[in-house]
This record gives C-alpha cells, structure tokens and sequence, in this order.
C-alpha cells in the first residue's frame, strides 16, 4: 500500500472565465516541498449533479447502445446511454429516466458498479457506471435533439466493438470493460454454487 502524502495547501482559487455551463478557474497550490505552482481546472456549474453512463443488458447475450450527435467532436458516436441527475434524484432514478429516454426501455434490476473521474487533473466530474437488467418496454421524452439510433450488439462481440472507429467515448469503453468483468465474476459464481449444489 502506497504511503498516504499530505495534499497540498490551496493558496487561492479565482474564477477566470465562465459560461451556462462551465467555470474556468485558476487554482494556486504549495507542496509539502513548498514549490507553489498554479494550475487551471475546469469547473461545472452544477456541482450538485453527477453523470451517470448505463450499461443496459436486452437479454444475457446483448448489450444496447446508442448512436448520437457529438458536438464536441462534430459527428455521430456510439456509445452507451448517459445522462445527468436532476435536482434530488439518486444515480439509480437518474439511469432508469435516461434509459426510458434515450433507449426506450426501463429496467427493473439497477447496479452500480462503479464511480469514473474524466481526467481528473483539470475536471471534478465523477460518473457513475450503472448495468440495467430486466428490461421492460418504456419510452420517455427527453431533450435530444433527434430520436437516438439504438444499436443491439452481442457481448461475444466486445472486442470487435472496442475496435471499432466509432465507438472511442472513455465512458462507454470503461464501462463495458467493467461490466464484462462483473458478468464473468457473476458467472463464475454461479457456476461454482451450482458445484457445491450438486457435490
């Protein structure tokens, strides 16, 4: 276990630019070696909210994901559904509205398998990567632009799709490696109960 060091102290945080949705701040630092530097991080404006990216499972075998408009990169990326918490909703309430919104299904069973930090040296963003199972048929109106193009895909098939072009969202290809993970975890489980049932 690495030693815990202590953190450095904030001389000074002051906001540089801002946006609806964005804060530029300039954040002034000394070390425990006294160096003080000054850094920029990039702060939301809604502290308050989390992100939730949802890993929604059709049946045992398949995974839907979801083909949207990225602005950021101007064209269209597949992915996984996603979206934020509104004002007093918990991460699993905030998955099954997304997912009622974007995919047009509702899950009955919500997990959370983990939190993710999107570079973490200049964002405070955290998201919460939720597996939904169970699906049942529910649609939702949301705030896309245009109806999302919902692509069924075979989990036996994730390494080809980790290599495909379109899908390069960090999220979804961190999720979808944690989820594989958990399902293989699961199974294993499974089948050594199924051993010690029968032996």
């Amino acid at each position: 276990m690495p030693m815990k060091r202590a953190k450095p102290e904030i001389l000074s945080v002051a906001t540089t630019a801002e946006s609806r949705l964005f804060r530029i701040e300039s954040v002034n630092l000394r070390f425990s070696n006294g160096r003080e530097v000054e850094f920029e991080r990039l702060a939301g404006g809604m502290p308050d909210r989390r992100a939730v990216v949802i890993l929604p499972l059709l049946d045992a075998d398949t995974v839907l994901l979801v083909r949207e408009y990225a602005v950021g990169v101007e064209d269209y990326v597949l992915g996984l559904p996603q979206g934020m918490t509104h004002d007093g909703e918990d991460v699993l309430a905030t998955a099954n509205r997304e997912l009622m919104e974007e995919v047009g299904y509702g899950a009955r069973r919500l997990h959370r398998l983990s939190t993710l930090k999107l570079a973490p040296n200049c964002l405070p963003y955290r998201t919460d990567v939720v597996l939904a199972e169970d699906l049942y048929p529910r649609r939702l109106p949301g705030d896309e632009p245009e109806p999302l193009e919902v692509v069924p895909w075979p989990l036996a098939r994730l390494p080809d799709l980790l290599g495909h072009d379109e899908i390069t969202e960090a999220r979804s290809v961190a999720a979808l490696f944690l989820a594989q993970v958990h399902l293989q975890q699961r199974a294993s489980a499974a089948t050594g109960s199924d051993r010690r049932a029968t032996g």
